[in-house]
């Protein structure tokens, strides 16, 4: 009876562990604000303060509160975007090909596509 308590209690804590290992790995989200329905050409109708479309194959975009939370640390994907309505604090940007993806501060575009690699920009609140 003991060696078949042991047994499922060994069998439960690798399900938990499991488990847990599963939720802490990173999401192959974009994020809960980001969108991979936008079509090239395609302008959303509030950009807020920071708009981010990948146009090109993909590219790296980091995206932080300066000197605080990382709000985004991801590969994005061909036609997969993302939006930051506000930045009271302000948001540091890094973008890892420049030419593959198509940036909007403030609803006006900033053209990057001529920047090298790991390109980054901070934008104030």
């Amino acid at each position: 009876m003991a060696i078949v308590g042991a047994v499922l209690l060994l069998v439960t804590l690798l399900a938990l562990g499991g488990f847990f290992l599963y939720r802490s790995l990173p999401s192959t989200d974009v994020s809960a604000n980001a969108s991979g329905t936008a079509s090239e050409g395609e302008e959303p109708e509030n950009m807020g303060v920071l708009y981010i479309r990948v146009i090109g194959e993909s590219s790296e975009v980091f995206v932080r509160v300066p000197g605080g939370d990382v709000l985004m640390d991801q590969n994005m994907s061909q036609g997969q975007s993302v939006n930051y309505n506000q930045a009271d604090e302000g948001l540091e940007v890094t973008i890892g090909d420049p030419s593959a993806v198509e940036v909007f501060v403030n609803g006006e575009q900033r053209d990057i596509s001529d920047e090298s690699a790991d390109h980054s920009f901070t934008i104030d609140g």
